[in-house]
């Protein structure tokens, strides 16, 4: 990255001027060590730059120390329009995944508890969560039924038995946009989805079981049931399957016809957008929340299906497993009046948010950070800083730091599945050349990355894990 034209606000924040670029009308912000800075490309400046140039956008266009390059904007961007400003939704600044999202589970068992069933449990679970691309799932619904999961969300499957309501509460919106609806998805859209509720998918998509190798918040840690070092714990990365990626292509379309009704100036079509009253911003955005809810119980069904095969395993109650949290990725929220566009980022609300259930006020809200498959993952907490710097937002991961091209370039994914387990991680894959494209050393290194939101005060560490077994799309 090009670091010149950036000045120095703190140790790990970054302005880019508005008079970088015409038409900015708020600088863009970047959160990162200097070590992330030299493994960003110059790609995030010029689409953060043009996300600043967009209709309506207030205080700053950031990007997290995850960020890399994508589709309009940033992976890793985040920002905020004004509807009383002319403010605009873009869904190339949402993502083409609506919702992929985490979620991350405790049990009440040791690493030694476990490995002796590890594989059992991998090898069960493998062939019934449709990992892969193009991949079916088990729960096959009709249009009436999808109807209902678009509405629902969460709550859909929770009410077939997939789950409880406390899982709701541990879920962000309690798993359920408001806004949904479902006369705004193309026909192509629902006929890609029927197939795919309850199953993980492709692309970086996950279901991973872990170890706890280090505390740091013990009082958080042991309110959200982890207690000791060598614990399992079990994370779910998917989101809206070929559902969200449709209704995001359908509406890139359409909106490339509202750029020029409404006069839009862009700097890029792939950020075409709409102004967040008008007709076609409106019918994106129940769209969007209709898949973004699809992703919510495609993520509950996942956990239904997790704690099924461990209660089979171990002779325990179907619930042992206890949700922490499940929070989104690729999503718009309306928060305090503004539209949040969060791309390849976490909201990070702090203690006393009013958006929080009431046991998690004393806490903030937790952040669920997946790394690569053979590094770790963190549990982190949102904070009051967030709310004031970033809209209340986060990094999502450890953030790609080679395309997926280059990754498979560089190694074989059978022997990328060979040194997995020789270092402990037993892995089945739907793909070899999908398990090459998510290979540790096409990713930056996550812990420098949690490193710079931490001094950045927009989360703060709680526990971190490392892996020790997992299913691949």
């Amino acid at each position: 990255m090009d670091t010149s034209i950036l000045r120095k606000i703190s140790d790990v924040v970054w302005e880019i001027s508005t008079n970088y670029k015409p038409g900015m009308t708020v600088p863009g912000r970047i959160i990162a060590t200097p070590a992330l800075l030299e493994t960003m490309d110059n790609g995030v400046i010029d689409q953060l730059t043009n996300t600043a140039c967009l209709p309506g956008v207030v205080d700053a266009c950031w990007a997290m120390p995850d960020a890399h390059w994508g589709y309009g904007a940033p992976i890793g961007g985040v920002f905020a329009t004004d509807p009383k400003n002319d403010g605009v939704i873009s869904p190339g600044a949402v993502g083409f995944d609506i919702n992929c999202g985490v979620r991350l589970l405790t049990t009440s068992m040791t690493e030694n508890d476990f490995l002796p069933y590890r594989e059992e449990i991998i090898d069960r679970l493998f062939p019934d969560i449709g990992a892969g691309l193009g991949a079916q799932a088990s729960a096959r619904i009709n249009e009436k039924e999808l109807d209902s999961v678009c509405i629902k969300g969460s709550a859909w499957a929770i009410s077939r038995g997939w789950g409880n309501k406390e899982d709701l509460e541990r879920t962000e919106e309690q798993g359920c946009l408001s806004n949904a609806d479902f006369e705004a998805v193309s026909r192509r859209a629902r006929q890609r989805a029927l197939g795919q509720l309850g199953s993980l998918g492709s692309g970086n998509h996950y279901l991973e079981i872990l170890k706890v190798i280090k505390i740091i918040d013990k009082s958080s840690a042991s309110f959200f049931g982890i207690h000791q070092k060598g614990q399992i714990v079990v994370m779910i990365h998917c989101g809206s399957r070929g559902f969200g990626h449709q209704i995001a292509t359908d509406y890139l379309v359409s909106f490339g016809e509202a750029v020029r009704k409404y006069k839009i100036s862009i700097y890029d079509r792939q950020l075409a957008c709409a102004p967040t009253d008008s007709p076609e911003g409106k019918a994106y955005f129940s769209a969007m929340a209709a898949a973004a809810n699809f992703a919510f119980a495609n993520r509950q069904l996942l956990t239904h299906r997790v704690r099924q095969v461990f209660a089979e395993v171990f002779k325990t109650a179907k619930n042992e497993l206890k949700l922490i949290y499940d929070v989104a990725h690729n999503i718009a929220k309306w928060e305090n009046g503004l539209l949040v566009h969060r791309k390849g980022a976490t909201r990070a609300f702090g203690p006393g948010n009013p958006g929080l259930p009431s046991d998690l006020k004393k806490w903030g809200q937790p952040v669920i950070i997946g790394g690569s498959m053979e590094t770790s993952s963190w549990l982190l907490l949102g904070t009051k800083k967030a709310e004031e710097l970033t809209f209340a937002s986060t990094c999502h991961g450890a953030g790609r730091a080679q395309s997926r091209t280059q990754a498979k370039k560089n190694i074989d994914g059978r022997k990328l599945l060979d040194r997995m387990r020789e270092e402990g991680i037993y892995t089945r894959t739907a793909s070899f050349a999908g398990l090459a494209e998510e290979e540790s050393g096409a990713y930056k290194d996550v812990d420098l990355v949690i490193e710079a939101v931490s001094k950045a005060g927009i989360s703060a560490p709680v526990a971190k894990f490392k892996p020790i077994g997992n299913i691949k799309g």
